[in-house]
């Protein structure tokens, strides 16, 4: 089974400089103000660099300044199994009032001197493996503002996993059901296989549930029903 095992993170808000062996299970505790949100934060900000929303996410929390401190890395690895774990490193740095990827790796160890690399990114220099060609630039135009991770193609399985399930990683919180919050607006049926953080995707997660894998959509019934009948 595929996990992520390591979080690096240096130069994120309060977090100067913290490696995190994960876990199946991992508890955060901590007085206010001593990083917890901001280690939540790191991980969402990583899903929003797989997904290619990066620059949308980025924005959300208020821009560059307001979270990038010192070094601006963050390393997250995964491990694959009978191989080496992937490891993922990016990091952004200030550019006029925005940012720029700064340097970005997808790479493995395989057994050779130098680790191999799925892709490389410096600034604006973006190359991607190609097994006739070895690194090549990309012949499209690539958004300097989102990940090579969301845009490069993957030519081997592992990456692409990598990709889809750092990217489906999810933030979820106490949900707000205020009259006007994103859950109690009317919510089109779409293709959606998670309900959104602020649960904006909730009826078409359920409904693609229910009509593509039964099993789990039943299982999610029934907890919910257990979750319900706890406030009896």
């Amino acid at each position: 089974m595929t996990l992520f095992e390591r979080i690096h993170v240096k130069g994120f808000r309060r977090l100067a400089d913290v490696d995190l062996p994960l876990r199946p299970l991992c508890v955060l505790i901590g007085a206010n103000g001593s990083g917890k949100t901001s280690l939540l934060d790191v991980f969402s900000l990583l899903a929003a660099s797989a997904a290619g929303n990066l620059k949308t996410t980025l924005s959300d929390m208020h821009g560059m300044a307001a979270n990038i401190t010192i070094d601006r890395a963050r390393q997250m690895s995964m491990n694959v199994p009978d191989y080496k774990p992937l490891v993922y490193e990016l990091s952004l740095a200030p550019s006029a009032v925005a940012y720029e990827i700064a340097e970005e790796t997808l790479s493995q160890d395989r057994g050779h001197p130098s680790p191999f690399k799925h892709f490389q990114s410096s600034h604006a220099e973006i190359r991607y493996y190609e097994p006739s060609s070895g690194l090549i630039r990309p012949t499209w135009q690539h958004n300097p503002l989102e990940t090579s991770l969301a845009q490069v193609p993957k030519l081997f399985p592992e990456p692409e996993d990598f990709r889809q399930r750092l990217g489906s990683s999810t933030h979820y919180h106490v949900l707000n059901v205020d009259p006007r919050s994103p859950v109690r607006l009317p919510q089109p049926l779409q293709p959606a296989t998670l309900p959104g953080a602020n649960g904006e995707d909730l009826v078409s997660c359920l409904f693609y549930l229910r009509e593509t894998d039964r099993d789990r959509f039943d299982a999610v019934e029934d907890t919910l029903r257990a979750g319900f009948r706890g406030f009896d």
